[in-house]
Order: C-alpha cells, then sequence, then structure tokens
C-alpha cells in the first residue's frame, strides 16, 4: 500500500510487455534488473494507528526512497539519450489518443516507447502497440498513481532503444502523479474542454508542478462551455512559467505546438510528418 495516500493492494502492480497481439507477462513480481540500480525494492509498512507525526515521517520516508529511484532511472535514460514524458490527466482527457497520434507522426523520425499505467486491462497498450509504438502495460491494481519504483521495472521490461522518445501515460488522476518523481525530463498536465474550465482552482498542485498543459479536445468548443483564455489565465496564477498548448488530438489542429514542445525537452527536435 502507498502510505502518502493509501492506494494499492497487497499483489502491488503488474509489468508485462505487449507485443503482436499477444500478452508476455515479464517482472510481475519486480525481480532482477536489466539496468544498474543501487536500491533496494523492499516496501515500508506501518501499522500504527493515530499518529499523526508518524504518517508525515512516513510519507516523507516514502517520497524519498521514490526520489532516490527516479534519480536512478534519470541518469540511466540520459546515459542513452532516452527523453521521458510523464503525461498525467484525469480519466477520459485523451491521453492515448494523443499517444497514438504523436506515435503515428514522429514514429519515422526517431524510435518511440510508452508505458502505460492503468489500474486494469491493456486496452490503451493494445491502442499503443497498433499505432506503431513499443509499449509495456503497468496495472497498478487498486494504486492511482505510477511511481519511480514501477518504472524501474517497466523500463527493464521495455528497454528503449538509445535516442528514444519515452511516453508515460501515467494513471488517470489529477491528485496522487503530481507527488511521484518518476524520473522523466517533463511533466505534462492535460485536461480537455468537456471537463469545465476551473481544473486549475480544483486540483492546484498539480498544475504548479506541470511543465506544460495542453488543453485538449477544442473539436468541441462549439458545443461545451469552456474558456480557453480563463482556463489558460487560472494555470498561469498557479504557475507563471508554465506553457500552454491547445490542441485537438482527435483533428490534428494545434499538433505542431506540441512537436515543438517535445523538441525543447529532448536533443533531437520532432516536426510533424503527414500521415
Amino acid at each position: 500500500m502507498c502510505a502518502t495516500c493509501g492506494c494499492g493492494d497487497a499483489t502491488g502492480p503488474r509489468v508485462s510487455v505487449v507485443a503482436g497481439g499477444e500478452h508476455e507477462q515479464d517482472d510481475s513480481h519486480g525481480h532482477g534488473h536489466h539496468h544498474d540500480h543501487d536500491h533496494d525494492h523492499d516496501h515500508d509498512h506501518d501499522h500504527g494507528h493515530g499518529h499523526s507525526d508518524h504518517t508525515v515521517i512516513l510519507e516523507q520516508q516514502v517520497l524519498a526512497k521514490n526520489d532516490g529511484i527516479a534519480v536512478h532511472n534519470r541518469e540511466w535514460m540520459r546515459g542513452r539519450g532516452v527523453t521521458a514524458l510523464n503525461i498525467m490527466s484525469s480519466p477520459g482527457a485523451g491521453k492515448t489518443t494523443l499517444l497514438a497520434r504523436t506515435i503515428r507522426e514522429l514514429g519515422r523520425q526517431r524510435p518511440i516507447a510508452v508505458i502505460e499505467g492503468d489500474q486494469e486491462t491493456r486496452l490503451d497498450a493494445e491502442r499503443i502497440r497498433e499505432a506503431g509504438a513499443s509499449v509495456v502495460q503497468v496495472n497498478t491494481g487498486a494504486g492511482c498513481h505510477l511511481d519511480a519504483e514501477m518504472i524501474d521495472r517497466a523500463l527493464r521490461a521495455l528497454d528503449p532503444a538509445d535516442e528514444s522518445l519515452l511516453l508515460i501515460e501515467n494513471v488517470g488522476n489529477l491528485v496522487c502523479p503530481a507527488l511521484f518523481d518518476l524520473g522523466e525530463e517533463g511533466k505534462v498536465v492535460l485536461i480537455s474542454t468537456p471537463e469545465g474550465v476551473d481544473k486549475p482552482k480544483k486540483y492546484p498542485h498539480i498544475f504548479a508542478v506541470a511543465d506544460l498543459v495542453v488543453i485538449n479536445k477544442i473539436d468541441l468548443l462549439p458545443y461545451v462551455e469552456f474558456d480557453v483564455d480563463a482556463c489558460v489565465a487560472q494555470a498561469k496564477i498557479l504557475n507563471p512559467a508554465v506553457r500552454v498548448v491547445v490542441l485537438s488530438a482527435t483533428t490534428g489542429e494545434g499538433m505542431d505546438e506540441w512537436y515543438e514542445w517535445i523538441g525543447s525537452r529532448s536533443a533531437i527536435s520532432p516536426v510533424a510528418v503527414d500521415n
């Protein structure tokens, strides 16, 4: 169980490779290492009750351990020129659609790999595989976010190519994913126009840590009540330095700006490629 937010279950996350329609289980229990990390993967457990000071200490320990593993993940990926982006949103905002289009349009320029996070199923991972990227599914069970240890295990199963773009689709949640460094080069928060304009006010922490905010589904603006300028202003109040990209992953409008931002986080600058 995650001591920070209380999520998770006794079985822990399940990591599996999705290839050619066949599901090949890999490292379900976290045994073995593909790359060299000098950390253990024992879970901290606290069975005390009613002691808020113990809870705070345990939370600090959990996050410190996570941050240590994230440092190793980041060093391992940087040593191979892998650019990792952590994409976070509420369920249904369009993360998988954005990733699939990105894979189809940029995949001919550089290798793209995906770590797909969901509580259950491999449905999104299958969509990613069909789009043309190598993908590993992380099923978190009752867990509401990915953490650095899960990414460590997924990296061993995925083994992304040197100089590849690694897209991490976090579990749909605008709260807990903000707390956990995964070793990424950029944090992306995706919201969509049907969700309403007040997401930054309701979930300020995730917007405060974001490097990029993507407002998706602008093709639906004629049919929903959503003020783009007001939403951008809210995000900027929380995070004055954050960049905002407005796009439709369905129609392709605004995608060039998304690709330009990817290039700004990477040594390799992608450009849009027509299908």
